[in-house]
């Protein structure tokens, strides 16, 4: 027997059927939440190396895309070889061992560059932790003598939750064997991901090599799957979001970059203690928009006082210039590099950061604002989409003082004479009181107004006046 998917039984049975599915789906996802969490946590560690893969071949993609397409093809065109695919082959393969080489050597001078500057800092940060423990003990007893307030209400302090910080210590203390197992564990995991980033390594040449053809099967099962207009629509998404993300995050990149040289640069004129690292932790926390600078200032302008807590103003001075860095990468650095990629306001780049980070940690406060800058593309071009079909204007102005709309228009909300009227009418013994309000404007409503309008307007008034 042939079965008829345009019959109306069979319609009936398949949305019954998914409907039973999707309640039964709810209750899983609601009482069993838990161990569908932990199956997409190990399903996601599973394909970790694939998804490294595909992460490195999308950022390095610009790069293939510009390397090929403007060195090596015109180089060809002026050797005269034709195209064929075989040279198409060539071109790709070396296109990719370009892209993978310089990839690589900008990855191996940043390990240089951070061990070259940051772990002499580090070990001489280890090595001097006994003199800067010392000055933290003479600024406090200075501070105690020049101000005996303080000092007494620190001692009162002390004593009074010493007893809590002993049980504290006898309970934490104990706990020491599972820190070692942690961090043994962390150190195992530390190679975990140098594995994952090997093989996605591996992985993102295969998917650099056939991008091409990924992209036209994505296409193909789109155009499959949806209607023609749909597709295009979808396809038309995809393009816009791969546009801001790739601009987003190369742009971010290239700006930190640039935030950090002149960080250094800046710090070492000033004199500040680890010049070097305090630049790397500025540099790298600035890939986090708005937040960044701040968030990398906290822990440096600490690390400043540690050194040297006589001097205060140090630390005062340092905060000072970051404050004037950020205003300068916002103003001036970040819109030459980033221009208009999100199209977001201020308040949509403080929400995206704040949702995103609270979910995802540091690589939602990296990729929120782009992820947000989408999602917001998506829903006004669906309202715009929505107010045209109705024949309203999709300028957000023109709503900013609208009143209400009528076949005539938009009329804007404007100071107008209020004049409230109350009309009473007697039915089957019940008095109701009917309120009307009615405006008379001081100036024209809007462009659509005319005179019959007024005309109307006032016979309103007389009729009101009457009863």
């Amino acid at each position: 027997m042939k079965i008829r998917i345009n019959n109306k039984y069979f319609r009936w049975g398949l949305t019954a059927f998914l409907v039973i599915a999707a309640a039964i789906g709810c209750w899983y996802l609601v009482f069993q939440g838990a161990s569908i969490r932990s199956n997409f946590a190990k399903l996601f560690d599973i394909l970790m190396p694939v998804i490294v893969g595909m992460g490195l071949a999308y950022l390095l993609t610009p790069i293939m895309n510009y390397v090929e397409k403007k060195w090596f093809i015109p180089l060809c065109k002026k050797l005269n070889i034709k195209e064929s695919k075989a040279r198409n082959n060539f071109v790709r393969g070396i296109s990719i061992l370009f892209t993978l080489l310089l990839f690589i050597g900008i990855i191996s001078g940043l390990i240089y560059m951070l061990i070259s500057q940051i772990v002499p800092s580090v070990q001489n940060i280890i090595k001097n932790f006994d003199i800067y423990s010392t000055n933290i003990v003479d600024w406090l007893n200075r501070i105690m003598e020049n101000h005996p307030d303080i000092g007494n209400f620190l001692i009162n302090t002390v004593n009074k939750y010493s007893d809590e910080i002993e049980i504290w210590l006898d309970t934490k203390l104990p706990d020491t064997l599972i820190l070692l197992r942690k961090l043994s564990m962390s150190v195992l995991g530390a190679f975990g991901v140098i594995w994952d980033f090997i093989i996605g390594l591996i992985i993102s040449i295969y998917v650099l090599a056939n991008k091409d053809k990924f992209a036209g099967q994505a296409k193909k099962i789109t155009y499959a799957v949806f209607e023609q207009d749909t597709a295009n629509s979808v396809v038309r998404m995809f393009r816009y979001t791969h546009k801001t993300f790739v601009g987003f995050l190369s742009g971010k990149i290239a700006d930190s970059l640039i935030i950090g040289m002149i960080c250094f640069i800046c710090t070492t004129i000033m004199q500040t203690p680890y010049a070097a690292l305090v630049s790397v932790i500025i540099g790298f926390t600035n890939i986090i928009p708005f937040f960044g600078p701040f968030l990398g200032a906290v822990p440096s302008a600490l690390l400043i006082f540690i050194v040297d807590p006589m001097k205060p103003l140090n630390v005062l001075y340092f905060l000072i210039f970051i404050l004037i860095l950020q205003q300068v990468d916002g103003n001036i650095i970040g819109p030459k590099i980033l221009g208009s990629t999100t199209g977001l306001t201020g308040f949509w780049v403080i929400f995206s950061i704040t949702l995103f980070g609270g979910m995802f940690g540091i690589i939602g406060m990296i990729i929120g604002v782009p992820l947000f800058a989408v999602i917001y593309s998506a829903v006004k071009t669906a309202v715009h989409n929505a107010l045209k079909k109705k024949q309203l204007p999709t300028d957000t102005k023109k709503y900013q003082k609208l009143d209400f709309v009528d076949e005539n228009g938009i009329h804007e909300l404007i100071e107008s004479d209020t004049v409230v009227v109350e009309t009473r009418s007697t039915e089957q013994g019940n008095k109701n009181i009917l309120p009307k309000v009615l405006r008379r404007s001081k100036s024209k409503v809007s462009e659509h107004n005319t005179g019959e309008d007024t005309e109307s307007f006032n016979e309103d008034i007389g009729n009101c006046e009457t009863h």
